[in-house]
């Protein structure tokens, strides 16, 4: 084995797990009307499936599969997990909506095979919104149905998508995933201990 293909393997582990930090680290010079458009997985990752499970909701689009969370992010509940930065840079979005005003790119990993609804929390409806996958609109509750990839390869899947907000705020979020309530904050566009409640 040559060095050449070492280091290329090598390069490919990296990239892989530095993916998620990219999304993030973009967020800040990513053009607003360009948010939701990079939902495709590059030819060299393993796709997942993307037809629905018997009886369950369509598959949300992923970009990656994970053996696990990467370094960088913490774990809500079981199924999903999200980023630890303190502070997600957010941009003009270009949104009609007054409550979409800003937009801080992320990407969302969850648990391969499960469901999961995610909602701003109560008070927060008319001051921040959601989206992963590049699929509808912006709204204050959505669904992300992380199907297993085709290879029974990754226990983890990878969305891209954010958060949009008002303004700068500690927004709270609800995650739901087999029965399980669960509460996370995120800073968008300054850090929680910044901010005041609704």
């Amino acid at each position: 084995m040559n060095s050449n293909s070492t280091g290329h393997r090598i390069g490919r582990a990296t990239a892989r797990w530095g993916f998620l930090y990219l999304a993030v680290a973009l967020s800040a010079c990513t053009p607003a009307g360009d948010s939701r458009q990079h939902t495709t997985p590059p030819a060299n990752r393993a796709a997942p499936s993307s037809s629905a499970s018997a009886g369950g909701p369509p598959c949300t689009p992923s970009v990656d599969t994970l053996p696990a969370p990467p370094a960088g992010y913490r774990s809500v509940g079981e199924d999903v997990a999200v980023p630890t930065t303190p502070v997600l840079s957010a941009e003009d979005s270009g949104e009609a909506d007054p409550a979409a005003r800003l937009f801080a790119k992320w990407g969302l990993v969850v648990r391969a095979g499960t469901v999961v609804d995610l909602r701003v929390a109560p008070g927060w409806q008319d001051k921040a919104r959601l989206g992963w996958g590049g699929t509808g609109t912006p709204a204050s509750t959505v669904t992300v149905h992380a199907c297993a990839p085709e290879s029974g390869q990754g226990q983890w899947m990878a969305f891209v998508g954010g958060t949009w907000v008002a303004q700068a705020a500690c927004v709270p979020l609800i995650v739901t995933s087999n029965g399980q309530n669960d509460s996370v904050t995120l800073g968008i566009g300054l850090p929680c201990d910044k901010t005041t409640e609704p």
